[in-house]
């Protein structure tokens, strides 16, 4: 983690070409270097954190007061920084029967002050929980007592906790958290507090300052998808061809332990949908055996969505991998015990997240717990299905190996789509699915749960929500498109989005055909698309040139419907 001074010569840099967001600030303390920290540390993510910042402690003017600033400026996102020092002062002065009632009338200020800014702006919220401060007046018997601050303190982060499953469009940033990988003396310094209002220490920045973008960079959709392991010494302990199945370390005892911790780590990544691959120099037959046949092995081989194991170089190798699963190398990490190796992947895979775990596998899991690689902001039932949909994804390009004629490889997949407007059911994954499409995706118009609701609920749109189901198994919802009326003759596509896994397989074609098919059943005549470039959308560049469109300007494209004929397809209608 770089220091506060590394990160301000971020500043000094140039901005420009970078994606602007509009970030208000509002904190019951002073932020001016948060401010920098946040900024610079924007700056390393690419992009440019365009941060307006309220006089401390004006949070409740600046928001309930429609014509303040803050609505001026429009924010994109807004951050809430309650201070727990702030919280304590007006514990202490409020009278002894308002004790009990601490957590609860918080919560209830924070539902006004989040209803208040949804009344006015489509925003995406981050609010900051309470680090503990333990005043003592107590000991330990305040963890039964309800009227002592270190219990109403717990409470209310986990009352802020209940309160953001319910708000779609409000997270948690976890100072909490910071603080406890930190230590209270290292977050908050009592002499910078006194003298400058700061209740984050200079060390403590860059640390809040992360874990803030991280949350933003998810929100935008850059985030880690898949985590490649390297198997000997990384996975378990020794070497499988040397050592034998019988002598590697796993278990429960000594150096196996923390190999075995490791892999359980990896095992919840993947049950929360992060795709687990296998790049390792071994005989394959060899370096599968574990998974089959150790009785201590957590992972096992269907929890490896791509297992490539050869005496080829690990950057090819990643480059395989990459091309299976048609997701882009920043969204990978690769774990591997061996310092050279991990530094060729970086040299030779620009984007790929390579960490430098620690020489004692024992330190493997608490580094990693520090880098916070897997950020989300969203979970769906899907995402525990992901490794077995990539599984099956290459039993697909087996099969597509067998024909040399594409046209009977897609004849012979029996596939089928079922199409649904949004709804309540398809929501939480529409959501998850804006998030995570970059390379196919038209506008890259990022939505969350409340923005579908709202999108659902508008008689300004029409929306369609496709599936995909073939011979193999179900795809899930794999397409998503908006459409807004810009005339009485004009269908405008607000989004079109499609998940990478279903390329070439006709689902472009099946799509257009169903949305001139509801344009023309009422009474649209022509189809305007529109092509925003991104760096990682260059595959739909000629998207709709290739479907038909003719080119209008500011990358516009116009379909005339009264001259369109259905595209040859393979998928039916469920």
């Amino acid at each position: 983690m770089k220091t506060f001074s590394q990160l301000k010569k971020n500043l000094k840099q140039d901005f420009n070409g970078l994606k602007t967001i509009k970030i208000a600030l509002l904190g019951d303390s002073a932020t001016q270097f948060l401010v920098q920290a946040l900024r610079a540390t924007g700056y390393e993510a690419g992009y440019d954190l365009q941060i307006w910042e309220a006089d401390f402690n004006q949070i409740e003017r600046q928001v309930f007061d429609p014509s303040s600033e803050f609505y001026e400026f429009k924010p994109e996102l807004v951050i809430l920084f309650h201070s727990t020092h702030k919280l304590l002062a007006k514990y202490n002065k409020s009278k002894p029967e308002y004790f009990q009632q601490l957590a609860d009338n918080r919560i209830d200020e924070i539902n006004s002050l989040v209803a208040a800014i949804n009344g006015q702006l489509s925003t995406k919220i981050i609010y900051y929980n309470y680090p503990e401060i333990n005043d003592s007046v107590f000991g330990n018997y305040a963890n039964k007592l309800e009227l002592s601050f270190l219990f109403q303190l717990r409470k209310l982060n986990f009352e802020i906790m209940k309160l953001s499953t319910q708000l779609t469009n409000f997270y948690i940033s976890d100072l909490s958290t910071i603080q406890n990988l930190l230590g209270h003396s290292a977050l908050f310094q009592t002499s910078v507090y006194i003298n400058t209002e700061m209740v984050l220490s200079i060390d403590a920045l860059p640390f809040v300052a992360k874990q803030t973008v991280d949350i933003i960079t998810a929100m935008l959709g850059q985030f880690k998808k898949c985590v490649i392991l390297d198997l000997d010494n990384t996975v378990w302990g020794g070497v499988i061809g040397d050592d034998g199945i019988e002598n590697i370390q796993i278990g429960s005892l000594g150096i196996g332990k923390a190999f075995t911790e490791f892999q359980y780590w990896v095992k919840k990544l993947k049950n929360r949908g992060i795709i687990v691959a296998v790049c390792s120099k071994n005989t394959e037959s060899v370096a599968k055996e574990p998974f089959e046949k150790h009785p201590d092995m957590v992972l096992k081989f269907d929890d490896i969505a791509v297992f490539v194991a050869n005496w080829e170089n690990k950057p090819d190798n990643i480059r395989l991998i990459q091309s299976i699963l048609n997701i882009g190398f920043d969204s990978m990490v690769f774990l591997d015990d061996n310092p050279f190796e991990r530094n060729i992947v970086r040299e030779n895979i620009p984007g790929i997240t390579v960490p430098e775990l620690p020489e004692d596998p024992a330190d493997y899991l608490e580094y990693l717990y520090t880098l916070n690689l897997f950020e989300t902001v969203s979970f769906s039932n899907e995402d525990t299905e992901r490794t077995k949909l990539y599984q099956v994804e290459a039993q697909r390009n087996v099969l597509q190996q067998k024909f040399t004629n594409e046209t009977e490889f897609l004849e012979s997949l029996n596939m089928r789509s079922l199409v649904e407007p949004f709804n309540k059911f398809n929501i939480p994954r529409v959501a998850q699915l804006s998030q995570r499409s970059n390379q196919f995706n038209l506008r890259t118009i990022r939505y969350t749960e409340s923005d579908i609701e709202l999108v659902s609920n508008s008689d300004n749109f029409n929306t369609f929500a496709f599936t995909l189901e073939d011979k193999f198994g179900d795809n899930g919802l794999i397409c998503v498109i908006v459409l807004k009326a810009e005339d009485k003759e004009t269908l405008f596509i607000e989004t079109w989005l499609m998940s990478c896994r279903v390329l070439k397989r006709g689902m472009e074609a099946f799509t257009l055909n169903t949305i001139v098919d509801f344009a023309a059943n009422n009474g649209f005549r022509f189809l305007v698309g529109e092509y925003i470039p991104t760096a990682k959308n260059e595959m739909v560049r000629e998207h709709y040139s290739k479907l038909g469109f003719v080119a209008m300007t500011d990358n516009k494209w116009l379909l005339n419907l009264d001259n369109f004929e259905n595209n040859k397809c393979y998928i039916n209608k469920k």
